[in-house]
């Protein structure tokens, strides 16, 4: 079952949309990181449902409880199990779909997998999975803080064909969270949010772009050859409900150049190597090189709307859905905090390995 994700800082998450709870195991935490339930609930309090008009009004308050791993408000070295209670889940609303297959949505694939599916909510396919991931993500930002100064920054770039102008290299924390979009281009926000709340009262949903950047990232993060930081960082980014796209440093946008404009200049500034450009990414050779980790992802529309579409029931005849519950006419500004802490796993996870590998 692939809801285990890490080598050395290893995460699994656990439980359904509409289920009793929802959680995660941290095995691999290095011992005596001084550790809350505040340090995770404020990571959880960014994602959480019902937060402004243009999320999901589902209302839950995402309390964690740390049930284990952890004594004297310092980690023991031990799994650390943490949980959230569901308190807010409507299984009535997703009758309908017991039978009918929502468009573009999980339902079809977990029944032809499985034979079975937790149709209310979606089960593990829902988004509410990633609180397990989040609360995870807060442990592993704490350890890169701490350790080496790390810092990640998320925000939406473009919410479907409207194109936020963001500098990664100045973009502050504080900044994104000014608006509910999450936009830290005030302009580019105000539209954005003109056509998610378009898309809310039609009942219809956007997609778009979220883009991440980690500095103070150390030199030598990341194994060839399947390995790759990049490869880990794919992998973790394309794993979130609804994602469909993955680019890192120039992304596609490098095919449209030559090598000797796409090339990172190599030159020493403050006593070290640097780049005049970072192309990269901050990553050469799976590798990163100290400069700016840039990464982008990109998110289709929520697949359950509340417009009829046109379906096929669990026994194969023709039908008619039309959507109910509550449910985010646009995941990105929930999914800027997801993206910061799959990041921050995958960096912590990496750096404890080179820690181990080459001290």
């Amino acid at each position: 079952m692939g809801s285990t994700f890490g080598q050395l800082f290893r995460v699994t998450t656990w439980g359904e949309s509409h289920g009793g709870a929802v959680g995660v195991v941290v095995d691999g935490c290095p011992p005596r990181l001084r550790l809350s339930e505040p340090d995770i609930q404020e990571e959880l309090d960014r994602r959480r449902p019902g937060q402004s008009r243009i999320v999901t009004q589902r209302q839950e308050e995402d309390h964690c409880e740390i049930m284990s791993g952890v004594f004297e408000g310092r980690t023991l070295g031990t799994p650390i199990c943490i949980l959230v209670w569901n308190k807010d889940a409507r299984p009535e609303a997703y009758l309908e779909i017991k039978k009918k297959f929502r468009p573009s949505h999980a339902d079809f694939t977990y029944e032809a997998k499985y034979g079975i599916r937790a149709w209310a909510g979606g089960g593990r396919a829902s988004a509410r999975e990633t609180i397990g991931r989040v609360a995870a993500g807060a442990i592993a930002k704490k350890i890169l803080r701490e350790r080496c100064g790390v810092e990640i920054v998320a925000y939406v770039t473009q919410v479907k064909d409207l194109v936020a102008k963001v500098n990664p290299g100045r973009v502050s924390a504080r900044q994104v969270e000014s608006n509910i979009v999450r936009c830290p281009d005030r302009a580019a926000a105000a539209k954005m949010l003109r056509l998610i709340d378009r898309a809310r009262r039609a009942g219809d949903s956007v997609g778009g772009v979220v883009e991440c950047v980690a500095r103070n990232v150390p030199v030598g993060l990341g194994d060839p050859v399947f390995d790759k930081l990049e490869a880990d960082l794919a992998k973790a980014l394309m794993s979130l409900p609804a994602s469909k796209g993955f680019e890192i440093g120039s992304g596609f946008g490098g095919t449209r150049m030559f090598g000797s404009e796409h090339n990172d200049i190599f030159v020493m500034r403050g006593g070290r190597e640097r780049t005049l450009t970072n192309r990269s990414g901050g990553v050469q050779g799976g590798i990163s090189n100290g400069e700016p980790v840039v990464m982008r992802v990109a998110f289709k529309p929520t697949a359950t709307i509340l417009l009829p579409q046109r379906t096929v029931t669990v026994d194969g005849k023709p039908a008619v859905l039309k959507g109910r519950g509550r449910h985010d006419p646009c995941v990105l500004p929930r999914a800027v905090p997801v993206v910061e802490n799959m990041v921050a796993l995958v960096l912590c996870d990496h750096l404890l390995r080179q820690a181990a590998q080459c001290g």
